[in-house]
């Protein structure tokens, strides 16, 4: 089992269970209880969980985000192959704000050639927009959200609302067709909603995991999306729900 995936069944194991020892979590992964006692260390020290002595118990409320750090290392693949996508479909010379979150870091990266002006919402996206020999790098005010880098508040909206923008990449935490965007952060959420309002086209960016999930803070409704771009394994039902509402779904 890869590392990632190992941490990641640690991290839901420990939350099901609210504790777990070291012997009970190796037998779970098949891995050596050195090695969950390391990756408990890991995830530990990212605030995902609390050690103790032979085990972990769950710092996670069920209805919390995990941490960007641990996301980010999450089916890089398939967010990559998402992030091409959604780059073929921005044309040159469009503005573009451009949504925090691991899925939207990766569109960042793949944009950061091309010839655009862009306004990340997150100081990890704009960290790897700066110096990019093409595109005009616009910066928004607003506080960052530890750990996220995500910018909100009301500097954040009023920047947003001052501008138009041609498309919105926007990332979610929970996206169904019956509840719509969703996102953790109510402040997250407003800010969403901000860059919605001041775009004339929507592209929504989600994982599979995504459509299994409501998460606290309503966003929109799924017809203010032009389209959604997410991987192969969506769910059959969604994507058709999501198609009836006149959501394009491209699946890659």
């Amino acid at each position: 089992m890869a590392s990632t995936d190992r941490l990641r069944q640690i991290t839901e194991a420990v939350r099901e269970a609210g504790q777990l020892s070291v012997a009970e979590l190796a037998a779970l992964t098949g891995a050596s209880e050195m090695t969950v006692r390391r990756d408990l260390e890991s995830l530990a020290a990212q605030g995902v969980l609390e050690r103790y002595r032979g085990g972990a118990r769950n710092l996670l409320l069920r209805g919390e985000e995990p941490p960007f750090t641990l996301r980010a290392e999450e089916g890089t693949e398939a967010k990559r192959r998402i992030a091409a996508e959604v780059a073929g479909l921005i044309a040159d010379g469009e503005s573009v704000v451009l949504d925090s979150g691991t899925t939207c870091l990766e569109v960042a990266r793949a944009l950061a050639h091309r010839r655009l002006t862009v306004v990340p919402l997150s100081l990890h996206a704009a960290n790897a927009l700066t110096g990019a020999p093409q595109l005009r790098l616009l910066l928004p005010g607003g506080e960052p959200r530890p750990g996220e880098l995500a910018l909100t508040g009301p500097l954040t909206e009023a920047s947003l609302a001052a501008l138009r923008f041609d498309t919105a990449v926007i990332g979610c935490c929970g996206l169904t067709a019956a509840d719509g965007l969703t996102a953790f952060d109510l402040a997250d959420a407003a800010v969403k909603r901000a860059a919605i309002a001041s775009s004339r086209r929507v592209l929504a960016v989600a994982d599979a995991a995504k459509f299994s999930r409501t998460a606290l803070a309503f966003v929109a409704p799924v017809t203010a999306l032009d389209a959604v771009v997410t991987g192969l394994d969506v769910p059959a039902e969604e994507a058709e729900a999501l198609a009836a509402a006149g959501v394009s779904v491209r699946k890659v």
